[in-house]
Formats: structure tokens, sequence, C-alpha cells
């Protein structure tokens, strides 16, 4: 959930594909490698790292770590960002794995971006690689998907609620990303 000063705890917003956010994503992926050394790779995931695709401004970047348990995220909340509390900011399910992550706001007043951590080998991370990769092969599904939201985002339900229908939805969409990464051989 966001923290009482980010704009979308209040509405669910999502706005056409700015191309700023590619340039974002770069500056912020390379500040984090610069914060955390030794990780594995930071990379821009999400809907913002999709051209084309409408999106919350709000940038999401992962942060792929060998062992969570072992890292070192210090630097992250001596710089401001803010460790999300809820349980679901800890642990993520994907099917009947469970994996370790931690999830991270901006400073207050800074820009407003998801700084999720992972384990470099977690299905999670594979997960929110092949959405990226996907949808940046696939126009027609990216449109598609962009739709949903846009619409989904129109109807003003809150934060909680944007996330568990689009989350509902997203198995499908997942289905046809994994039959595009065997036919094409796709790998993170």
């Amino acid at each position: 959930m966001p923290f009482p000063d980010e704009k979308s705890a209040k509405i669910v917003e999502v706005v056409p594909y700015r191309p700023e956010w590619a340039t974002v994503g770069l500056e912020l992926t390379a500040r984090l490698g610069r914060m955390l050394p030794g990780t594995r790779a930071v990379d821009h995931i999400g809907s913002t790292s999709v051209p084309g695709l409408p999106a919350k401004d709000c940038i999401d970047l992962m942060v792929r770590v060998v062992s969570l348990a072992d890292t070192d995220l210090s630097p992250l909340t001596e710089a401001g960002f803010r460790e999300r509390p809820e349980v679901w900011n800890r642990t993520e399910a994907l099917g009947a794995v469970t994996c370790p992550k931690r999830v991270f706001a901006p400073p207050v007043g800074g820009r407003r971006v998801n700084v999720h951590v992972r384990e470099a080998g977690a299905q999670t991370a594979r997960y929110s690689l092949l959405f990226r990769d996907f949808l940046r092969a696939n126009d027609d599904h990216r449109d598609t998907w962009g739709r949903f939201k846009m619409r989904l985002a129109e109807e003003g339900p809150d934060i909680h609620t944007y996330g568990q229908l689009k989350a509902s939805a997203q198995p499908l969409l997942m289905a046809l990303a994994e039959d595009w990464a065997a036919e094409t051989g796709w790998r993170p």
C-alpha cells in the first residue's frame, strides 16, 4: 500500500506511455547499482518499462541479489527509501512457490518508484522479466493489456482493488507469455 504522501494512496491514474520513463528507468537503475554493489542486476520492470504501454506514473525497478538474507539493504534506507511494511511486500507466491522479497518506496518527495529486491534465481524475478520482454515483443498483447488497465482505472477503484483485479487477469497474459518464451527460446 502506498504511504500517505504518495499520490496513488488516493487514486489510481493510468496514463498513456511517456518516453521519459525509459530515461528515468536508466538513471535509477544506474543509481541503485552504485548504491548496492555486488547485486547481480538492476532492471527497469513493470509497465513503465514497455514502450507504448499505459501505466501508473510509478517506475518499478528490480534489484536481483544472490541471497536476500545476506544482502545489506541499509544503503537504501540511508538514502531515504522506505521499506513497505505489508506482509505481501516481504514474500510473494507464484503458483505453489513462495519467494522472499523486499519492496521500497521512494524518499518523501521523491519521484514515484517501487524498488523490488528479489533473489536472482527466483521464479518471481523471471516472471517480472518475462512480463516486460513479452509485452515489448508483442504489440497486440501490449495494446490489449494497456486498454484493460486504462478501463480498470477508469472504474475508479482504490489501489488495493485495482491491484487485485489486475492480478486476477494477469495469469491469462502470462500463459501467453510462457508460450512465447517456449517458442522463441527466451531466457531472462
